[in-house]
């Protein structure tokens, strides 16, 4: 594994204060590094290319359209394919995951297209940034609490260990809010069936410390986000609807409403690797967008970082015109919605702490270093066996400023060969949208208590 990795940075005890970067770090800031603590110049090979900064629709885009159809870059074709045939070639700028998945899965293939590095930040951020690396981000001695920031913006651009790392991935800018009329939770169909799992209905995010300026945490109750979701199809489960909320210093509080018994049921179990309601235990809790939740159950540690074949920039798993099983086929997302990029990433290693349970003691992460977005992930069981293999598919979110994000996700069990896809918009027939700002009721702490959701679900 060594070959693969490139040889990174640690921050000498020396030069660095308790309170933050060291005065030479934060200088580069803007010049040589992005606001990331990302290096600006591309590789040696030209493989990947230098950072360009914001990105920006093409003139007439408004929200509601298809956002394909207005990336500058969307005429491009693929530079190769990977798949069975050539994968090893490819396998150091791979996850264990990916490589199995790409041979055991008849039919599946990453497309490679021109890297792209178009991520940015609005300048109020990148103020928020400078005084988070300056010392405003604190964790608590064992990563386990977030205790202060100036958000939104990056905690840790120069992260020590994986505890920076899973915290600015976490507390990633994305607006006060989140809303999708529609989105569909599906899971495959089980060996030899070929019936989905696939409730539906609307859901909304909310992230108290989002708006425009800097905001505290102790002002926003200390919450990591809220979500609201509300089943309106199959029929047996419509009006079940559930609050999730995680914290940055406390544990989660979930409401449930289940329409049958026409009551609220508080569910204090309802994280970590708990098994979501109605998925047959396809679908733990803190796999959904990669990683989802508090990070407190394991050790979080760098290994290094590396060139790898990541999404990024997929457009298609965000077209909400087509229908679900166009893109959500048998035994995997159809290899033309999405689209892979090589990148720089992170290269990060959960491991259960002592004393802690987990179905999936062993995890390994892969985060970009222009946005710490959680991309890859490789899941190990119990035995140290390769479990499961997770993605998740960013695009530019033009009206948060040109920064990227990712909402829609693949969790594929590589023992199984089923899988989870969720978050996603694909069939609804309209598309998702952030809030820079809104005076919705669904934006608001109080929206997310158990007598709030009593009282909107008996209507």
């Amino acid at each position: 594994m060594k070959r693969v990795l490139f040889a990174i940075t640690i921050i000498a005890a020396a030069a660095v204060t308790a309170w933050g970067a060291s005065p030479q770090e934060l200088a580069r800031l803007g010049k040589d590094l992005n606001y990331a603590g990302a290096g600006k110049a591309g590789n040696k090979d030209g493989t990947i290319p230098a950072w360009d900064g914001k990105d920006v629709p093409l003139p007439g885009w408004s929200l509601g359209k298809y956002r394909g159809d207005f990336w500058k870059f969307k005429n491009e074709k693929p530079l190769f394919f990977i798949d069975a045939s050539n994968v090893d070639k490819y396998r150091d700028k791979l996850s264990p995951g990916q490589v199995q998945m790409i041979k055991q899965t008849k039919g599946y293939r990453m497309d490679v297209y021109p890297s792209h590095r178009n991520a940015g930040y609005p300048d109020w951020i990148e103020a928020n940034i400078r005084k988070n690396a300056a010392g405003a981000a604190k964790l608590s001695k064992d990563g386990t609490d977030l205790l202060a920031a100036d958000l939104p913006g990056i905690l840790f651009p120069f992260p020590k260990d994986g505890s920076e790392i899973i915290w600015n991935f976490l507390m990633r800018y994305k607006g006060v809010g989140n809303e999708m009329p529609r989105t569909t939770t599906a899971v495959s169909p089980r060996p030899g069936s070929t019936e989905w799992l696939a409730p539906a209905g609307p859901q909304s995010t909310f992230y108290p410390w989002g708006k425009k300026g800097t905001n505290t945490l102790s002002k926003s109750h200390h919450l990591m986000y809220c979500i609201d979701f509300a089943y309106d199809s199959p029929p047996a489960l419509a009006g079940q609807r559930i609050f999730i909320c995680d914290y940055t210093n406390k544990d989660r509080e979930a409401f449930f409403y289940f329409p049958g018994q026409r009551r609220v049921r508080r569910l204090p179990a309802y994280t970590y690797d708990a098994p979501q309601i109605g998925f047959e235990n396809q679908y733990p809790l803190d796999t959904a967008w990669v990683f989802l939740g508090r990070p407190d159950r394991f050790d979080w540690k760098i290994i290094g970082k590396k060139e790898m074949y990541v999404p990024y920039n997929s457009f298609g798993m965000y077209d909400f015109r087509k229908k679900l099983h166009d893109v959500l086929q048998l035994k995997h997302l159809a290899n033309e919605s999405r689209r892979y990029e090589l990148h720089r990433v992170w290269v990060v290693e959960a491991t259960l702490k002592k004393g802690m349970r987990h179905t999936m003691p062993k995890r390994v992460y892969y985060f970009d270093e222009d946005t710490y977005l959680a991309l890859v992930a490789d899941q190990y069981d119990a035995k140290g066996g390769l479990w499961k293999v997770e993605e998740g598919y960013p695009i530019p979110i033009w009206e948060l400023g040109g920064t990227l994000d990712h909402f829609p996700f693949v969790a594929y069990d590589l023992i199984t060969g089923r899988y989870v896809c969720d978050q996603g918009t694909i069939g609804t027939g309209k598309d998702m949208r952030y809030h820079v700002d809104s005076n919705s009721p669904r934006f608001k702490a109080d929206w997310y208590t158990g007598e709030n959701l009593r009282a909107i679900s008996e209507r």
